[in-house]
């Protein structure tokens, strides 16, 4: 009896598993990723489909109205911004990895020859936008009005001794200005993407220890789908950590 029940659980995991799983994805790291465990998750019977986007608000809607079944690319407070504006309800199924945002030059070589005045490119987006003036803050470029509010904007900044002149653009741009400006807060996949290495390249970046762990997300009729549930467990899994660890080299940390 035990056998036949044992028969019936595979066979129903692999009809969960049978359909496609089309998963949204910003180029690096997280395509990268989601290729490395597309083999496995064939070999337990699911097809997955990756597919690149190099923005962050077409993952979130397609998912959104089911064009798309997940995306693999945001932090939670990233994710939580959008369904406040957006009224969307997507949830975070499990965290994956951190990647250390960073400010880069091509213009200096330390934080210390920022000039007067300097032209400082950071993201436009509330979370990322915020995220980088924390990093600024925690450099001792700048104070804000809060230290601690993730969703700052150039306007919180109430200490600025080097008269920063912030220039809000948006995330997948950021690489393509470096040239223009003296400092960019460059998310890492788009650092990774555009060639720098954030270990060597960052004048100053996050730690380990940041609180900005990517996410692969979902809706909330299938964030518990068999099919939803096998990826996440291969996202976490032993072999997908030694892979970021080798491939990423400290640029992007395992959360798990």
């Amino acid at each position: 009896m035990a056998e036949i029940d044992r028969a019936v659980n595979e066979l129903g995991l692999a009809a969960l598993l049978a359909a496609t799983l089309n998963v949204a994805a910003t180029p690096v790291p997280h395509a990268e990723i989601l290729e490395f465990v597309k083999p496995e998750l064939a070999r337990q019977g699911a097809e997955l489909e990756v597919k690149v986007f190099t923005d962050y608000i077409q993952p979130n809607v397609q998912v959104a109205q089911k064009q798309l079944d997940a995306n693999y690319f945001q932090h939670k407070p990233y994710l939580n911004e959008f369904n406040e504006g957006r009224g969307t309800s997507l949830v975070p199924v499990a965290g994956i990895h951190v990647e250390p945002f960073g400010a880069y030059s091509s213009k200096i070589d330390s934080l210390e020859a920022l000039r007067d005045g300097a032209t400082v490119a950071i993201p436009n987006d509330p979370t990322n936008g915020g995220r980088a003036l924390l990093l600024l803050q925690r450099a001792g470029l700048i104070k804000l009005k809060d230290a601690t509010n993730i969703t700052a904007t150039a306007r919180d900044v109430v200490e600025n001794p080097k008269n920063l002149d912030f220039k809000e653009l948006e995330a997948a741009t950021l690489p393509r200005v470096l040239n223009q400006v003296d400092l960019a807060l460059i998310n890492t996949n788009y650092a990774l993407e555009s060639g720098l290495e954030p270990t060597q390249d960052a004048l100053v970046i996050e730690g380990a220890e940041s609180p900005y762990v990517n996410y692969l997300v979902a809706r909330p009729d299938n964030e518990d789908s068999e099919a939803i549930q096998e990826l996440a467990r291969e996202l976490r899994s032993d072999a997908v950590r030694q892979f970021i660890l080798e491939k990423y080299k400290g640029a992007v940390v395992p959360a798990f």
